[in-house]
């Protein structure tokens, strides 16, 4: 094979990073004609597809998701070497991506995330939310580093990747404060027929919620669903039921909404995993997220 052309590499490369052609030729500022000729000519160079066509998505190959691979750190270097250039000190700072699935409660992904704020190296955090399946698919081509989720990868899923637990943690009910009192009389019984918000059927909490209230014969009324625990929280500060929180940032949601605890439990618990593609964590900014929810956080 003669070499490769890196134009074509980084046409490639853009529009695997943003999805799409159209994106990729907006930024770059050229047509989506030339950016798919160029493409097709470094498939050719390849001897092999890059992409697919999935309903209107653009999906990688998994010779794509090789190629992007390196051509992802070849340009990370790029970009590195330009800053040293620029007299810029190289590993100076740290760059961590990491994917959010979107039914983690945001005030407990802070609290994971917190300590790289503080370390002495200068760390970078880009933060991305979306469905655990999505970042999964991120983190298998390198665009992720690590995924913070409710539950470990599926093996069906035919993904790389690796569990790392960082805790449990039980459930605390919460209310506004004028029927507080009243719900905390004889709590759990006290949600019987009471309006109540649940996060989405796709959490873990969501299943181990309903079959808790199975279980003690209480049939609260489900007034709205959310994937978002943030306007879930929202929705029970303004008056339109109870919610619930994972205990370990309980007093987190005390003081940042104007409600009040009404009962706990260790029946119901929900667990916490950092997902990475490689089975021993070398990333300074990952060990020590993952060593601070373990003797902290979730302690």
């Amino acid at each position: 094979m003669h070499n490769l052309n890196l134009k074509h590499l980084r046409y490639f490369w853009s529009v695997a990073t943003h999805g799409s052609i159209a994106k990729a030729a907006e930024i770059l500022f050229i047509t989506p004609q030339t950016i798919s000729g160029q493409i097709s000519d470094l498939e050719k160079q390849v001897g092999k597809k890059l992409f697919k066509r999935e309903g209107r998505n653009l999906v990688m190959t998994e010779t794509g998701q090789l190629v992007f691979s390196y051509a992802d750190e070849m340009f990370r270097l790029g970009n590195e070497l330009q800053d040293v250039l620029a007299g810029h000190t190289p590993g100076s700072s740290i760059t961590l991506k990491v994917g959010i699935a979107m039914v983690v409660p945001k005030l407990l992904t802070y609290r994971v995330l917190e300590p790289v704020l503080h370390m002495q190296e200068q760390v970078r955090l880009i933060c991305n939310e979306a469905p655990l399946v999505d970042l999964l698919a991120d983190l298998s081509v390198h665009k992720l580093d690590v995924v913070l989720a409710d539950s470990p990868t599926s093996p069906a899923l035919n993904i790389r990747a690796y569990n790392h637990e960082l805790g449990q943690s039980g459930i605390t009910f919460f209310s506004r404060p004028e029927k507080a009192e009243t719900y905390r009389e004889n709590f759990p019984d006290s949600l019987d027929g009471e309006k109540i918000l649940m996060p989405s059927h796709g959490s873990h909490l969501r299943r181990s919620l309903e079959t808790w209230f199975q279980k003690k014969d209480i049939n609260p009324m489900v007034v709205a669903e959310f994937e978002d625990r943030a306007l879930m929280k929202a929705f029970g500060e303004a008056g339109a039921g109870i919610f619930t929180t994972p205990t370990a940032v309980k007093d987190d949601v005390l003081q940042k909404y104007g409600v009040e605890v009404i009962g706990e439990t260790e029946e119901i618990s929900e667990r916490f995993f950092l997902i990475s593609a490689e089975r021993h964590i070398k990333n300074p900014a990952v060990s020590l997220i993952t060593e601070t929810a373990r003797n902290s956080l979730f302690k």
